[in-house]
């Protein structure tokens, strides 16, 4: 059974920024921004097995990412086509490196 995705155009940018806003996904859109599919098991963000099944739900229910199931297996990757052109420009500003202030 495929979890549910939205279709990202009705995804309120609110829910997407929401998304972005907690440190934990933001490294796992940072990682899945590197290209490919990853297995959902590979984030390793010092965080408990629910609790990185958590955020990979946020971000999936907020449009962010898309969920394969392969067996008793789930890939995530990143849906950057479609947000970039939804959103132009917000992948590269949340992702690019910080400058110290």
């Amino acid at each position: 059974m495929e979890p549910h995705e939205p279709d990202l155009a009705a995804v309120p940018v609110t829910a997407v920024l929401a998304a972005l806003a907690d440190d934990v996904r933001l490294q796992i859109v940072r990682a899945l921004a590197e290209g490919g599919e990853y297995p959902c098991g590979s984030f390793e963000f010092g965080v408990s097995k629910a609790t990185r099944s958590h955020h990979l739900k946020v971000l999936r229910e907020a449009g962010l990412t898309r969920t394969r199931a392969a067996g008793t297996s789930r890939y995530v990757r990143l849906r950057r086509d479609e947000l970039d052109r939804l959103y132009p420009g917000l992948l590269n500003a949340v992702l690019s490196p910080r400058t110290p202030a």
